[in-house]
């Protein structure tokens, strides 16, 4: 596993993560503190947890400062910018969906260091892309977006599968990884242009 391309990946979610959390915070017209809180829990809540789980202390980003100086500069760039950035369209759809591809295989890799199972490592994946924007919504007062009918986990597991069966062809573990975040994001795009969803419970009338 070469090492540096995952650090590349890792902070490229982060980015993406923490300017998505920005943007759901201006949305919600908080204050500065509260767009850097909610840009640092979005980023790193999914990380967070799952390092507990494996048991990997202190977590990431303790271990890591750069992470702190990312989430901060993007949350800044994002506020700063604010205006021009949403002159594009989507802007704030497309940073989550880069976030859930690129946190995903991140997670994955994690379990794949302490030698877990391939269910375990899709689910440490899942749980990085997601728990961090569960994290943001419960924050913000919203119901979670994973808990709503839109494809959002499912999407990370998908691409998990797809990358353990790519790589007993066998492929190139960067190709791999590249090819699984691409994925993910484009499952997500299919899914909200077309608006498909999981089926919904729905509560009987007696």
């Amino acid at each position: 596993m070469n090492t540096g391309f995952l650090e590349i990946i890792d902070i490229l979610g982060t980015i993406s993560f923490a300017v998505s959390g920005a943007f759901f915070a201006m949305e919600k017209r908080l204050d500065p503190f509260g767009v850097l809180i909610i840009a640092f829990v979005t980023a790193i809540g999914g990380g967070t947890l799952r390092d507990l789980l494996i048991g990997d202390l202190p977590v990431a980003w303790l271990k890591n400062e750069i992470i702190t100086i990312v989430i901060f500069l993007a949350a800044i760039g994002t506020m700063m910018f604010d205006n021009f950035i949403k002159k594009f369209n989507r802007t704030l759809f497309l940073f989550d969906a880069l976030g859930l591809g690129l946190f995903t295989m991140v997670g994955i890799e994690k379990g794949i260091q302490h030698d877990l199972s391939i269910g375990i490592c899709i689910a440490l994946g899942t749980i990085t892309a997601s728990f961090g924007g569960v994290l943001r919504d419960v924050l913000l007062n919203q119901v979670p977006l994973i808990f709503r009918k839109e494809i959002y986990a499912s999407a990370s597991i998908i691409g998990g599968l797809v990358y353990f069966l790519l790589i007993q062809i066998p492929i190139q573990p960067e190709i791999g990884k590249i090819i699984c975040i691409l994925l993910i994001v484009t499952i997500r795009i299919i899914a909200v242009r077309y608006k498909l969803a999981l089926p919904q419970f729905k509560k009987s009338i007696t």
